[in-house]
């Protein structure tokens, strides 16, 4: 077989079909060669060599199955299970652990070594979107790499030496301490249940079972091509349909969509931006849609916090609207509204109880004469695609044989523009075809901006509106926005408008999304992004009737004093 020069012999033998199993190693992430589980013999070398890291050479004979590569592996795995919990029936990942996989294929039906550290003794729960539990690591390294490199925030590593070694906060002070972004990557690359979000499925199961509650759900846009994945459909599988009947049958009162509120988010925003550009405000404006790069900013940046946009997020606006707009359309008492969201990201947990999150209950209090012991926030719960997932699960639902149903009205209508915030470089498209048209009060008839597309770490192009040129940059990944935050306070920003998404590929490669998520997902799940805005009748977000509703019967207009109160936020720095 022939491969191009630096292949390593993993790659090298997954090109032709033999896989190589490993723990630690994870394309694009991590290859640190901790695990010992991918070890090949190589003809005329005395011991046997870690494949992860090694690369093929000319005349290389490599054999990858034979008795003594076999025995290897087991005893690196049964080291490894010797330290682990054996509570698989009951943890998170269970029939979704590399470990536990790994074991059943190699064939490994007892344990045979015993015990080497000592017991920990604690979780860390400190965080308000991920729980750490280190009796569950294996040392693979993956969440530190991610951390460290993709992320560029390193609030994880390796402490200790030996047989205490262990991977860890700054001085164990945990994730709720420390300058975590809460973007859940460590959990999405973790192969076991060492790292997972902080469930809130019974929360909801509670409010769905009290008859005295309206419980609201809305849905983000990544979540129409994650849930069928995570009940066993096909990578990038649209079920959007499918995801409403699922709804309406766990017991929610109305299935909403946060759509229409990233909709009502480019009108907000789009209004932001162009009274930034006219009077030479505070330029290049940062979209503020990804809760982890606000957290990123907060701590590492917090100089550049005034380019923030200070629209909230679509989840966040979703929450204030359905308790104010909605609740007095319905005549329901806002108190009785319990407000779910379902997101492909983990720091949306953190990004619910910021403050100024409770704009409703302000909006509310002098005239309901509320008090603080009845103060509810906008958003009372999130769950994560995976959480959604254990629900209908729990529920006995088949969910390949759902009927195809819609989104309840009005909090449902949306445009294609809002679909596509799901990947890296949506919102700067959805704003850009609002923008246009309001700046120039030109028809826009080319809907695609192809030069935003794409699974690039940074992209920029050059817009013309109708002689007004603006430069515009898309970051994915908070490595990528260091690298624009860095020309920004050095002076040397050439950019009008930044989208920054915290996640590789955006909110469809979020932390909260289906294990596995790799490029190749990724991809797949952007492609149906894309088919869903081209499918929808309306493609911009100013063209939605039920927001053109919203703005005439109760926020009046874009930027107004209504809006400002409700819609939009400022920052805070934070301490490293």
């Amino acid at each position: 077989m022939h491969v191009k020069e630096g292949t390593t012999i993993m790659d090298a033998c997954h090109s032709v079909g033999i896989k190589v199993p490993s723990l630690c190693y994870m394309k694009d992430v991590s290859s640190n060669a901790s695990c010992g589980v991918c070890v090949v013999e190589l003809k005329g070398a005395r011991s046997l060599l870690r494949s992860c890291i090694t690369q093929v050479t000319e005349g290389m004979e490599v054999t990858t199955n034979n008795q003594r590569i076999m025995e290897a592996r087991r005893v690196n795995v049964e080291l490894i299970m010797a330290n682990h919990p054996q509570d698989c029936l009951i943890c998170d990942r269970n029939q979704n652990c590399e470990l536990q996989q790994l074991t059943f294929d190699l064939g490994i039906h007892g344990k045979r070594f015993v015990r080497t550290r000592n017991e920990y003794g604690y979780v860390d729960d400190s965080s308000l979107s991920l729980v750490r539990d280190p009796e569950k690591c294996i040392l693979c390294g993956r969440c530190v790499a991610v951390c460290s490199e993709m992320q560029t925030v390193k609030a994880i590593d390796f402490s200790g030496r030996g047989l205490k070694s262990k991977i860890s906060t700054y001085m164990d002070l945990g994730l709720g301490v420390v300058a975590c972004t809460n973007c859940g990557q460590c959990a999405l690359v973790c192969p076991t249940g060492a790292i997972t979000e902080k469930s809130a499925v019974n929360e909801v199961w509670k409010a769905l079972h009290n008859p005295e509650k309206v419980v609201l759900v809305q849905t983000a846009p990544a979540i129409r091509i994650g849930i069928g994945e995570a009940m066993g459909m096909p990578d990038g599988s649209l079920v959007t349909e499918k995801m409403v009947a699922g709804l309406r049958r766990l017991g929610f009162s109305k299935v909403f969509d946060t759509n229409f509120a990233a909709d009502l988010t480019i009108i907000e925003e789009g209004h932001e931006l162009i009274n930034r550009i006219k009077n030479k405000d505070v330029l290049p404006m940062i979209t503020s849609c990804s809760p982890g790069w606000i957290k990123f900013i907060e701590h590492f940046f917090p100089a550049s916090l005034k380019h923030l946009s200070s629209c909230k997020s679509p989840q966040q606006m979703f929450g204030a609207i359905a308790k104010t707009y909605y609740a007095e359309k319905t005549g329901i008492d806002p108190r009785n509204i319990v407000v779910v969201s379902v997101m492909p990201c983990t720091a949306k947990k953190f990004e619910a109880r910021r403050p100024k999150m409770d704009s409703a209950f302000d909006y509310w209090k002098s005239k309901l004469n509320l008090t603080d012991a009845t103060h509810f926030y906008d958003v009372d719960a999130v769950l994560t695609t995976r959480e959604l997932a254990r629900m209908f699960k729990e529920s006995g639902i088949d969910f390949s044989h759902l009927p195809e149903e819609h989104f309840d009205s009005p909090l449902g209508t949306s445009t294609g523009a809002a679909a596509i915030f799901g990947t890296t470089g949506g919102v700067m498209e959805a704003a850009l075809r609002t923008a246009y048209e309001v700046f120039t009060g030109l028809t826009l008839t080319k809907l695609d901006f192809e030069m935003v597309r794409g699974m690039e770490g940074i992209k920029e192009a050059e817009i013309d509106l109708n002689g007004t040129i603006i430069k515009i940059a898309v970051a994915h990944t908070l490595k990528n926005a260091r690298v624009l935050l860095e020309q920004i306070e050095n002076g040397t920003s050439p950019y009008t408008f930044i989208e920054v998404m915290t996640c590789p590929g955006g909110c469809l490669g979020g932390g909260g999304q289906p294990i596995p998520t790799n490029a190749e997902i990724r991809k797949k799940r952007a492609a149906s992004i894309y088919l869903e805005d081209s499918m929808k009748e309306l493609r911009k977000s100013h063209e939605n009737p039920e927001i053109t509703t919203l703005y005439e019967d109760f926020l009046e207009r874009p930027l107004g004093e209504k809006s400002h109160h409700l819609l939009h936020t400022n920052y805070m720095e934070r301490e490293m």
